[in-house]
């Protein structure tokens, strides 16, 4: 029994999550049904009422409950990804990626995330609000203006062929790439 257990908590292959999402878009495209995490806001929003300020949240919400549920399982897979199936072990991450880190002031992470990033120490620093305040105003504004969020595009929007998705997709990668070789070193200086 302890074999499986340890089994279970070493590190699963990069494809095991892969076949899982597959699996989960052709059950949603086979049932007419399209996947985004952003849109869950604005149901959690037509449901508290905001459809009586705001005509953008004034829609059927009970249509979008199956992905309220999805919203409950990824914390509660989370939950149970972190303390039951979790080994202690850090994070493994490639010499180059460490390097480029430590070129930036950052320390190999002891755990799941660097410290000098996620951390209470860097909340209260001005990078930290920098990176809190307005990367959380860029990503929702981002989901808002591009009528989705990434997973919404690139799984659901890809899976489908739709055009849009994939410009979508092309801007975020274009976006990363910007954020990490020239906003996040100015950032962290």
């Amino acid at each position: 029994m302890n074999e499986i257990i340890e089994m279970i908590r070493a590190p699963w292959p990069w494809y095991t999550s892969g076949a899982i999402i597959a699996g989960v878009m052709f059950v949603l495209i086979f049932f007419g049904k399209s996947f985004g995490f952003s849109s869950n806001f604005r149901t959690i929003c037509a449901m508290s009422g905001g459809g009586k300020q705001c005509e953008f949240f004034d829609f059927h919400w009970r249509n979008q409950i199956w992905n309220l549920l999805f919203l409950v399982g990824t914390i509660l897979g989370g939950i149970i990804a972190g303390t039951l199936l979790s080994n202690g072990s850090a994070v493994e991450i490639s010499e180059a990626t460490l390097a480029d880190l430590s070129a930036l002031g950052i320390a190999a992470p002891e755990g799941m995330q660097p410290k000098e990033i996620f951390s209470w120490e860097a909340l209260t620093s001005a990078s930290g609000w920098i990176m809190l305040v307005l990367g959380g105003f860029l990503v929702g504004f981002g989901s808002r203006y591009g009528g989705g969020c990434t997973s919404g595009h690139a799984i659901s929007g890809l899976s489908t062929m739709q055009l849009p998705s994939l410009v979508a997709v092309i801007g975020f990668f274009i976006g990363g790439l910007f954020t990490t070789f020239v906003l996040l070193p100015f950032i962290l200086a």
